[in-house]
Order: C-alpha cells, then sequence, then structure tokens
C-alpha cells in the first residue's frame, strides 16, 4: 500500500511526486495550533457517536466524558507494551535492507523491511494469547482510555522529537518544519530521519504499530460481536477481511514507502506522531466500530457485489502502485519498458500509457474504490461509516493539487505535456 501523510494513510503519491520541495508557503502557526486540537477532538467525538444509538456523525456527541473515563494506567501501560512489542519485532533480523534516498549529504540511510515479518508474528502471539485466555474481546470496552493513552504518547514522544531536533545538524532537518516558528515546527517535525543508532523512528511509526494496531481492534470488535450475538455478522467479516488485505499489502509491499514524501520529504512532529499512533487505529477501525453497535443485515449477493468493488479497487490500487515502483527501479524492466514515456529536464521521464496513462494519479482512484467498499457492508442509512470515504476524498483531492503544483514547478513543459495526454486527474471522464 505504501502510504503517504497520514492526515492520510492512503496512497503513495504520483509518479511525478517530487522527491523533494519548498513547504506549501509560509507557516501558518494558528492552523497548526488548531490542527493539534481539531484532530484528537474529531477522534473522540467519532468513538463516541459510533457507540451512540442515533451515530450521527455531524450531531453532538452523546455525552462529554470525564477524565476518570479518559485516563487509565493500564490503558497506557497496554499502549507502551504494544509500542515495545512491536519496536522489538523490528529490531529483529529482516529479510532484506533496502537503501532509502539519497540525502543532502550525499548519504543514504538502510531500512530493515520486515513488517510482514512483524504482521505475522504479531498475529501468532495473539493466537497463542487468546488460546491461553487472553480476553481480546475486552479491547473495545477501553478504546476510549486507549485512545487517550496513543493521544498523549504521542504528543510526549513528538516533545522529546522536537527537543532532540534542537542539536541536530542542519544537514539533518526537514525542509518543511525547519521554520522557526516552534508550534509549526512541533506539528511538522524538524527533523528528516531521526534516529538512535540504527532505529528509525518515523519509519518505525509509518507503518507497524498503527497498522497492525488497526487490525487488531477490528479483530478483537469481531470477537465481541461474536459473543453478544453468537457469531460474527457477514458484514464485520468483510470489513475484517478488506482492511486485513490493506494493511498486508502495505507491509508486504513495505519497501515502496522509501520513496512516500513522508520519508523523503516530511520531518517527524506531531502530525506523523499522533496519526500513525492514534488516529490511525482509533478512526479507521471506525466501520467495524459502528457494526458492532448498530449490526446490519446484508445478503450473500450484495456482499459478493460489495466484493467485487472491493477487487477492482485493489487491482487498481496495487497495479498502478507496482508499475510506478517497477518503472522508478528500473526503466528497463520486460514489465515497462515498452510503456510510452515522456523525458523531462531533470533526467526522469514520465509514464504515458498503461496505468498512468488512464489518469494521472490511478492509486488514488484505487484507494477511492475500497474506501467505499469498507463503508458499504454498513448500509447506506448512517453517514457515519462513510467518514472515512468522505474524509479520504477531500485528502486525496488536496494531495492530488498539491502533487500538481509541485510536478509542474519541477517539470515544466514536459509536466504540460502529459497534462495534455493524460487530462483526467482521478476518475476517468469525472475528474
Amino acid at each position: 500500500m505504501p502510504r503517504e501523510p497520514w492526515i492520510w494513510k492512503g496512497a503513495c503519491g504520483g509518479q511525478g511526486e517530487p522527491e523533494s520541495g519548498p513547504p506549501d508557503g509560509s507557516p501558518p502557526s494558528p492552523g497548526a495550533a488548531a490542527l493539534m486540537l481539531l484532530l484528537p477532538v474529531t477522534m473522540f467525538h467519532l468513538l463516541l457517536v459510533a457507540r451512540s444509538g442515533p451515530a450521527r456523525l455531524l450531531g453532538p456527541p452523546p455525552y462529554l466524558p470525564g477524565l476518570e473515563e479518559l485516563w487509565s494506567p493500564w490503558a497506557l501501560l497496554l499502549c507502551l507494551t504494544w509500542l515495545g512489542l512491536q519496536a522489538a519485532l523490528y529490531l529483529l533480523p529482516a529479510r532484506k535492507v533496502a537503501e532509502g534516498q539519497e540525502l543532502k549529504d550525499k548519504s543514504r540511510l538502510r531500512y530493515p523491511i520486515n513488517g510482514f515479518q512483524a504482521l505475522v508474528l504479531t498475529a501468532l502471539l495473539v493466537g497463542l494469547g487468546v488460546s491461553a485466555g487472553l480476553p481480546l474481546s475486552a479491547l473495545p470496552e477501553m478504546l476510549l482510555p486507549l485512545a487517550f493513552a496513543a493521544t498523549l504518547t504521542a504528543f510526549i514522544f513528538s516533545l522529546l522529537l522536537y527537543l532532540k531536533a534542537l542539536v541536530a545538524p542542519a544537514s539533518a532537518l526537514a525542509p518543511g518544519g525547519n521554520s522557526g516558528n516552534l508550534i509549526y515546527d512541533f506539528f511538522l517535525g524538524r527533523e528528516l530521519n531521526p534516529r538512535i543508532c540504527s532505529f528509525d523512528f518515523k519509519y518505525f511509526c509509518e507503518l507497524r504499530p498503527g497498522l497492525i494496531g488497526w487490525v487488531l481492534i477490528n479483530l478483537a470488535l469481531l470477537m465481541q460481536e461474536a459473543e453478544l450475538r453468537g457469531s460474527p455478522s457477514l458484514a464485520m467479516w468483510l470489513v475484517n477481511g478488506f482492511q486485513l488485505l490493506y494493511v498486508a499489502d502495505a507491509l508486504w509491499y513495505e519497501e515502496a514507502v522509501l520513496t512516500t514524501m513522508d520519508i523523503i520529504h516530511d520531518g517527524f512532529g506531531f502530525m506523523l506522531a499522533f496519526g500513525d499512533l492514534a488516529w490511525v487505529p482509533f478512526t479507521y477501525s471506525l466501520q467495524a466500530q459502528f457494526l458492532l453497535y448498530h449490526p446490519q443485515p446484508l445478503g450473500w449477493p450484495l456482499a459478493s457485489f460489495i466484493c467485487l468493488i472491493n477487487a477492482v479497487g485493489y487491482y487498481i490500487f496495487r497495479g498502478a502502485n507496482s508499475q510506478k515502483n517497477t518503472f522508478r527501479k528500473n526503466p528497463s524492466d520486460p514489465r515497462v519498458a515498452d510503456l510510452e514515456t515522456i523525458s523531462t529536464a531533470t533526467g526522469r521521464r514520465l509514464l504515458v500509457s498503461g496505468w498512468w496513462g488512464m489518469v494521472r494519479h490511478p492509486n488514488y482512484l484505487g484507494d477511492l474504490i475500497m474506501a467505499l467498499a469498507w463503508s458499504l457492508p454498513c448500509g447506506v442509512f448512517h453517514l457515519l461509516p462513510y467518514f472515512y470515504f468522505l474524509y479520504f476524498t477531500a485528502l486525496l483531492v488536496h494531495r492530488e493539487d498539491r502533487d500538481e503544483r509541485q510536478c509542474l514547478q519541477k517539470y515544466g513543459l514536459a509536466w504540460h505535456e502529459y497534462c495534455q495526454r493524460v487530462p483526467y486527474r482521478i476518475v476517468p471522464y469525472v475528474y
């Protein structure tokens, strides 16, 4: 899946996505401060309304939880234990060690490619724990204190990252998070690749604790539904299966994340730390949360149609990303050697056939189709389960617009030619 800036967690940019670039304008400190408040508030709002009777996305939450309901030392301990487990799995021998993009000082960092291995080992450990009596089905009752603990952890972690960046050399700082504005730099992150020895904090958080935690929460919700109703519903099975495929794909193709904007351009601050550790596991599991408290009837004919929609989305998503990554690694590879290209002044070539001749961001199209398929098992009478689809659509349109402006700046006339050859941005004949 190779993902993006989380406000995010979706595709991995376009084929012409710049490998570095200037920040988008002057640092908006009030905007960064507002997001640091708004994003956690939104996450808790979703958690509260998912379990309420009306489940209204746009209505007020059923109540405002007090500190005694949010704070739990056991939840904090569980959160830190989870991070410790994933860190231990990160440090295990990897099936491959890959080099990242060239840095300012012409060096290249090395990254272990063992995310899928961590997913498998986590599944084995959870399976052993459940067989030994681990009450995984009790996890949904702890979502509020766990989300609070994850948010607190993200704030403290971001502060430590900011303090570490104060003593980092100038060559180690990110282009966008080195403005001199404390709030803005804290939000975006000052240091590009904060590390202790070989442990890369940004790369570790990007795909490990949040994504694997997401499918673990989904599994716990499925198990609690089985306890409440005798067996999981077909809708719950579909949501779990679709999202597990998505996460497994991300971790299997983990190396592709090394070419995304998260890794090569964005600093590691609150935006990514909160997104990776809190937003992803607690908001991306929204459909499963909704189904636990609002069961939906789903027959096999409609379920089969929804599976087809998800399969089409995944086929487009994986095909587009694989084609782009293969071409980036080796344009002479037989799988992409016959594709038509446009030469650019930078020496790179832009694909104008295959998936990238259909629309300029076919991976975004696949991602959106899958996002829709995740929501459809929840029925069509509530807007809440479609939050991810709506938010993701807005995010990718904004992301695509940023890609367009940066690619035009980098590739100039070649990008103009590409846009003439491929006029549609995400959806053929629509946008």
